[in-house]
């Protein structure tokens, strides 16, 4: 999925008949020890603002965070966005669509997980609103391994899901959707279509949305150094991701 050769340094300027696509962790807003403790800086949020206006609302935000977290980091934009990796979807309209409930089937793995955290001192369990299960070892490098073997060995016993690895975290994700998909759905909304999409973003889980964005037509942008990619162009971090938003946006500085 990922292309062997770096991609150009500086992405082109929007155009008014883009559709902008944006991770958030990584990408918009630094990473943290916990995942509830991120901060959105008001400048960002208004250079998100603005381009939605210029863009006549084909902005979408496209996370592994749920739809609530995403409010609660933007309020008050409440915007079209897809969370949980696409499980949550939520169009121009507003309304919102929920994922299929499996916590049933995570209530073991999600015991078996805090157990496993409590023998490694740094590692996080962060529950996705039962239907999705993270292991975050930002705190404790060292553990990456035991918590990449636990991984596998837990998703044998776990159909219909799979390992999303990403910047120390490993996730249990539903089979069925991912950020390309996502962004194909979201295309097909009103303030969308006819547009050429442009996904921005870090991580492995990006690479999904890099590669629709290719595939319609459009372009992407990865914000970092990781390689590969499938990005077309690159950013070299949040601090230049955000001064290309602000550029767009139009706001002086």
């Amino acid at each position: 999925m990922a292309e062997a050769s770096p991609p150009p340094t500086s992405p082109p300027s929007l155009e008014p008949g883009n559709a902008l696509f944006l991770d958030v962790d990584g990408t918009l807003i630094d990473f943290a020890d916990r995942p509830e403790r991120v901060h959105l800086l008001p400048q960002v949020r208004d250079s998100v603002s603005h381009l939605s206006e210029r863009l006549h609302g084909a902005l979408a935000l496209v996370s592994g965070r749920p739809l609530a977290q995403l409010d609660a980091l933007f309020a008050p934009l409440r915007l079209p966005a897809a969370g949980l990796h696409g499980h949550q979807l939520r169009g121009t309209a507003g309304t919102g669509q929920a994922p299929a409930d499996a916590s049933a089937s995570l209530h073991r793995l999600h015991q078996a997980a805090k157990h496993l955290a409590a023998t490694l001192p740094g590692v996080l369990v962060e529950d996705k609103e039962g239907i999705g299960l993270a292991l975050h070892w930002r705190n404790a490098p060292q553990a990456a391994q035991q918590v990449l073997a636990f991984a596998e060995a837990q998703l044998a016993e776990l159909p219909g899901y799979r390992l999303q690895p990403g910047d120390h975290v490993v996730e249990f994700v539903q089979l069925g959707r991912d950020k390309g998909v996502a962004l194909e759905l979201l295309m097909g909304e009103p303030a969308f279509h006819g547009r050429v999409p442009v996904f921005v973003g870090d991580d492995l889980t990006d690479e999904f949305g890099f590669a629709a964005a290719n595939r319609l037509g459009g372009w992407s942008v990865l914000v970092g150094t990781r390689r590969p990619t499938a990005a077309r162009y690159a950013l070299p971090d949040i601090a230049a991701a955000h001064a290309w938003l602000r550029q767009n946006a139009g706001i002086p500085g």
